[in-house]
């Protein structure tokens, strides 16, 4: 048996500018955190008495015989790509629900990826993974995704990502005193609005709209660096970054007509109100997590203002994709 774990991840400013069809055009930008919140992926061979080959878990249970029948886009594709013959029961656990803006498609493949490689007896550097997951989600699935996720999920930690116009990126670990790290995490509020989505059913409308957006995306790009020199800028005040999310997410609003929700705006308006500097919806938009920026002195106020809505405290989580429980199994003879 393997289990992985994967985290899933918090994108504070860029968003957006990380699809391909965007940043291979102008570059891109994106700035933000993995969380201490986690997809856990469990894979073991199937012992051949069953009357099917595949035992698959996730908000759904599939029995399949052959790869075809399996439903599961990011699980066919997998297998497809490591070349799977063997029977394999693939089980899904999430702290976290899905379609939520965390990025957790992207979490679920790359956790897979880990652990189909460590069954092979391989371990795949997070630059291999990372860009695995972006091809077989891009490519291979052809979903209208972008290409920050799958990065956040092998990598883990809070980093900018920088995208160029040769479809390389790279990953730059934000430096900071940790005493404003601290403050940062501790000003970070994330609530749950109950909405759920399919993201690439949002984002397919925004893609489509991104050069009569052109000014807005480049404002957003240009968001990550001054979010940079705020954070490691002592000199600036912290709750400047409030105040670029709340400027981020009025743009990004503005993408398309699909990105907010009325539900969403009365949230937003309301933790506004109760003393939030910031904030933004996660992921493409129309539901999911929130997440604002509060000062301490503050979060009373906000934390009483939105009391119906589940809190989710987050911190940065360090690592990225990995094997947490190795015990490889010896495949039975038939």
């Amino acid at each position: 048996m393997i289990i992985t774990r994967t985290p899933f991840r918090v994108s504070l400013f860029g968003g957006g500018t990380d699809y391909p069809k965007w940043y291979r055009e102008h570059g891109g930008a994106v700035l933000g955190l993995a969380i201490n919140k986690y997809c856990y992926i469990t894979l073991r061979r199937l012992p051949p008495f069953f009357n099917y080959r595949h035992r698959l878990v996730y908000s759904k249970i599939e029995l399949v015989s052959e790869l075809p029948e399996i439903q599961h886009p990011s699980v066919k594709a997998c297998f497809k790509e490591m070349g799977v013959y063997e029977g394999l029961e693939v089980h899904h656990d999430g702290d976290l629900p899905a379609r939520s803006g965390l990025g957790s498609s992207s979490s679920f493949t790359c956790g897979l990826l880990t652990a189909l490689n460590a069954m092979s007896g391989k371990i795949l550097s997070k630059r291999q993974l990372a860009d695995a997951a972006i091809r077989i989600e891009q490519d291979v699935i052809g979903e209208a995704v972008g290409s920050q996720d799958q990065i956040w999920a092998a990598y883990g930690g809070m980093n900018r990502i920088k995208f160029y116009q040769s479809g390389d990126y790279d990953v730059q670990p934000i430096v900071m005193q940790e005493h404003r790290r601290k403050e940062l995490e501790n000003s970070l509020m994330m609530v749950f609005t109950g909405l759920s989505r399919t993201a690439s059913t949002v984002a397919k409308k925004k893609i489509q709209s991104l050069e009569k957006k052109r000014g807005h995306l480049e404002r957003m790009t240009g968001m990550v660096d001054e979010a940079m020199d705020i954070l490691q800028n002592p000199e600036r005040p912290l709750g400047e970054i409030g105040d670029l999310l709340h400027e981020s997410w009025m743009l990004k609003r503005e993408l398309t007509d699909q990105v907010s929700t009325g539900q969403v705006d009365e949230i937003y308006e309301a933790a506004r109100e109760a003393g939030a500097r910031g904030g933004k919806l996660l992921g493409a938009g129309g539901g999911g997590f929130m997440v604002f920026f509060v000062e301490p002195h503050r979060r009373i106020s906000v934390k009483n203002r939105l009391r119906d809505l589940i809190r989710v405290p987050i911190r940065t989580a360090n690592d990225g994709s990995r094997v947490v429980v190795y015990e490889p199994d010896t495949p039975i003879e038939v």
